[in-house]
């Protein structure tokens, strides 16, 4: 260990080990924490499925209480019914991002969108609690990988599917600035979201401290970083951060990470693809757990 001792390490594993670990979590990453706003442009996931389009069918999407994992609406229109649908959306603290009519109109499969698109999630998103409860359940020190600002559907499908073949017990990822639980996340990660869990927080730098506060070290990924992978130890409680396909993690979650770890690279190209750098982290992890 670089930045701790291994003896404080040992001690906060015992820790982890003498109670059930996250059991605050749940509370801290309600809806209620949602930042205000609507400043997101339409992001760059692909919508050709789980379209929900017009206001009453969003209206009462939300009224149903469906999985919703972002809601689209044209900006500066001041409909009394976007209004409500606004609101109904912050209730249920799902995001809902102001968005040029003409990004509407290309979105929309049709053509009649009236102002407002809703993309459904494929499944329900968990709790970090549960996710953190499937370790404890399984008897196994937690491994978790968080993506920031993961915008590519793409790779996240590809990051679940290798999190759930690695035997991870979940993802999780920020509400704004990252694809969600689209039809084409669900296609690519091969039917893993049907059973690793995957969890949305408000607020990736305080997940990350009440993770370690619970006993959980937490390696960020970064080309420049001060620990080599192979001299990590992810035997221990561990939640691995992958940061977003163009710039990386964010500043704030690479300044609450406890070890920046760098992949050895032989080559003249000086980044990995996001998933393939999850895929190696993740793997590292097996073969010191099986060892």
């Amino acid at each position: 260990m670089e930045k701790r001792d291994r003896q404080k390490a040992g001690e906060r594993s015992q820790r982890c080990g003498r109670k059930r670990v996250g059991a605050v979590l749940e509370q801290r990453y309600s809806a209620a924490q949602e930042r205000p706003g609507r400043e997101e442009e339409a992001g760059q996931e692909s919508l050709a499925d789980g379209l929900i389009e017009g206001r009453n069918a969003v209206t009462e999407a939300l009224r149903a209480g469906a999985p919703i994992d972002k809601i689209y609406v044209s900006r500066g229109d001041t409909d009394r019914t976007l209004s409500k649908i606004v609101a109904l959306a912050k209730q249920s603290g799902i995001v809902v991002a102001d968005t040029d009519h003409r990004k509407l109109d290309a979105m929309s499969r049709t053509h009649a969108h009236q102002g407002v698109i809703a993309v459904a999630a494929v499944r329900e998103y968990a709790s970090v609690e549960e996710i953190l409860r499937v370790a404890e359940e399984r008897g196994e020190a937690p491994l978790l990988v968080i993506c920031d600002e993961l915008s590519d559907p793409h790779n996240l499908g590809a990051v679940i599917r290798t999190a759930e073949c690695a035997g991870a017990h979940g993802v999780i990822i920020p509400k704004r600035r990252s694809a969600g639980l689209t039809a084409v996340v669900a296609k690519t990660s091969a039917g893993a979201v049907s059973y690793l869990p995957v969890a949305r927080v408000a607020n990736l730098p305080a997940l990350l401290k009440d993770l370690q506060k619970q006993g959980i070290w937490v390696f960020g990924t970064a080309a420049d970083g001060n620990t080599d992978l192979y001299h990590a130890d992810l035997k221990g409680p561990a939640a691995i951060v992958i940061g977003s396909e163009g710039d990386g993690m964010s500043r704030l979650v690479a300044q609450g990470c406890d070890f920046l770890v760098s992949i050895p690279m032989k080559g003249n190209i000086s980044s990995l693809n996001a998933s393939a750098a999850a895929a190696i982290l993740l793997y590292e992890a097996v073969r010191q757990r099986m060892g």
